[in-house]
């Protein structure tokens, strides 16, 4: 009877462009699949260089410098492992049938101290965040991987997701899995860089578990972790039987080593009755202690139990990745006793521990008592370090600088506006003489209809809930001061916070305002949340017409309203820090608006 082939899961997070520290991670987690028995590991999607590497695989220089990492990595790797290695890779060094020079995002075999084989993706997606056949050339046919005598059909992301019986429809001329079906597979492995959005990690299991269950191959999925910049990849690798059946999920937005045995005889994972975890297995964890490898050899991992726990996983790890990737280690933000700043502050306190978190208070004539109180309130649950900045001397020397030129005009909009560059200008001053990282705290509502500032409430270097709408917010703080009462995945991401309530009661129950002027409130401008989120899904998310939102409830003049100030924002947008993607559309790399245009959806007068 043929031995089972045990098959390593690294579920990388790789920084892009760290060739060589990418390099020596995978190189960690081999030497432990190698010592836990595995025969083959597979790695994420171009793990060797980090996805998006973006406009970096137009450089010469990097693409060679890819090849060279992938010859000292194999040669440096046990030998009686195979690796397959995401990368980006000339035809010329693979060896493919394409035009000279041209690239391919590959599956790299590395074994036996050499490159022995590139399996090229098949299909390119150019939606949303991506944009690859801006880079790439797509794969012409099968790829198989013969190993001991299995058949293991080679994907890479994309290529398992044109299912038109589980999508309805087809949107590429092939489907590499039904391919490599008739190409006589009896294994599927697929490399991916799939980025989180709300509700993903379901969608995806149901469309991998479809997958396998129409062709009959049992398939194992090994996706990144991490932040890169705007986008946020959730890992949650899987290994799914062709009954469908899931006998490993690896943890969700952490890093670490899955361990799997495939048997030849049944064509089938050996699932095991190990009950469902939550986090890598402490136990089987301490077997990779000495190399600093976490480890699942067993085990059904536990999804987030709600979309606020995944949102906050995400965000959590969005704010931690993308300061440590960018050289800080220290965070500021202004803290203005609302909800938007408290939920970021407890955010960053969660991500970089609350020692290295500074809030800055900067209150203005027209600041209320309870606003200073909740906000100091919030800064001593979180453990948090604030200094206190009062603004009113300040906004007295803007007023004379402007008191000839502005004579004769009202006080409005500009005098309410420089509160916030005024504060702007404090936190980005204490950013450049302390190198921290200011976050921004405006949220996608605001975002969307202009209400923020520029170099005001918009300076700094991440917009932490850029892509969370305000109803979201606040039902994000909701859960936050449930989950002190048991929810698994807030204990997992909030062990330094142990107040019963995080945020104030205070910061949920007052009506939302930027103080700009006595009893001013954000309803003075625009609709009710509930009111003006529903209108943004519609327009942003559904691409729905103004007359589908009518039919929907909505009031026509508000209708209208919010599609002129949607439109008028795009310049603000284009200005904004980058935002942590947790919606399917985003105003990031994925939202390609001109500013300068003419069009605008139809009016609904």
């Amino acid at each position: 009877m043929a031995n089972p082939l045990k098959i390593a899961i690294a579920q990388l997070n790789p920084t892009v462009g760290d060739l060589c520290g990418n390099r020596k991670r995978i190189l960690q987690y081999a030497q432990k699949a190698h010592e836990l028995g595995a025969k083959l590991m597979v790695t994420p999607e171009l793990a060797i260089c980090g996805y998006p590497p973006r406009d970096l695989l137009v450089r010469p220089g990097f693409i060679k410098a890819i090849a060279t990492e992938l010859s000292i990595l194999a040669k440096e790797l046990p030998p009686e492992l195979d690796v397959l290695v995401g990368a980006a890779i000339t035809s010329v060094d693979a060896k493919l049938d394409h035009p000279a020079e041209s690239l391919v995002n590959g599956a790299v075999l590395l074994t036996g101290g050499e490159v022995r084989e590139i399996f090229p993706k098949r299909l390119l997606p150019t939606y949303d965040v991506f944009d690859e056949d801006r880079y790439f050339m797509p794969g012409i046919r099968p790829n198989i991987l013969e190993l001991d005598g299995i058949k293991i059909g080679v994907t890479i992301c994309e290529d398992i997701w044109n299912n038109e019986q589980f999508w309805g429809r087809r949107s590429y001329h092939i489907d590499p899995v039904e391919e490599l079906t008739d190409a006589g597979a009896q294994l599927m492995v697929n490399l991916s860089a799939s980025p989180y959005v709300s509700g993903k990690q379901r969608l995806r299991e149901e469309m991998i578990q479809h997958c396998a269950q129409q062709h009959g191959l049992p398939l194992v999925y090994v996706n990144q972790v991490g932040g890169n910049d705007d986008l946020v990849f959730d890992g949650t690798s899987l290994a799914v039987n062709a009954s469908g059946k899931v006998v490993r999920r690896t943890p969700g937005f952490e890093a670490g080593l899955a361990i799997v045995d495939y048997d030849p005889a049944t064509r089938e994972f050996q699932a095991d009755s190990k009950p469902a975890i939550g986090r890598w297995d402490s136990s089987v964890a301490m077997v990779g202690k000495d190399s600093g490898v976490p480890v699942q050899q067993a085990g059904v991992a536990e999804l987030a139990s709600s979309i606020d726990g995944e949102i906050w996983a995400a965000l959590v790890l969005g704010v931690r990745d993308y300061a440590r990737k960018c050289g800080f280690s220290k965070v500021l933000l202004g803290l203005s006793g609302g909800i938007d700043s408290a939920v970021v502050a407890a955010i960053a306190a969660a991500a970089l521990g609350p020692k290295n978190v500074l809030g800055v208070l900067m209150p203005s004539p027209y600041s209320s008592d309870h606003s200073i109180g909740d906000a100091e309130a919030l800064a001593n649950n979180l453990g948090i370090a604030t200094e206190t900045l009062p603004i009113g001397d300040l906004m007295g020397g803007y007023d004379r600088t402007f008191e000839t030129l502005f004579s004769g005009t009202e006080a409005g909009v500009t005098e309410e506006n420089l509160q916030s560059r005024i504060r702007g200008n404090l936190l980005m001053a204490i950013a450049n003489k302390f190198g921290h990282l200011l976050l921004t705290t405006g949220n996608k509502s605001e975002i969307a209809v202009g209400y923020c500032t520029l170099y005001g409430d918009m300076n700094g270097g991440l917009a932490v809930i850029a892509d969370v709408p305000k109803t979201r917010v606040y039902s994000l703080c909701r859960w936050l001061n449930r989950g002190q009462k048991g929810c698994p995945e807030h204990a997992k991401l909030t062990e330094a916070l142990n107040e019963s309530e995080i945020i104030p009661n205070n910061i949920l129950t007052k009506p939302p305002s930027a103080e700009l002027r006595p009893g001013q409130v954000d309803q003075d401008s625009l609709p009710d949340y509930d009111v003006l989120d529903d209108i943004l899904d519609r327009l942003v998310h559904q691409a729905q017409a103004p007359a589908e939102l009518i039919a929907a409830g909505h009031d026509a003049d508000t209708v209208d309203r919010i599609i002129r100030l949607l439109s008028r924002a795009e310049f603000k947008r284009r200005q904004a820090a980058p935002g942590i993607k947790v919606t399917e559309r985003a105003f990031g790399t994925g939202w390609r608006m001109p500013i300068a245009s003419r069009w605008q959806l139809q009016s609904t007068n």
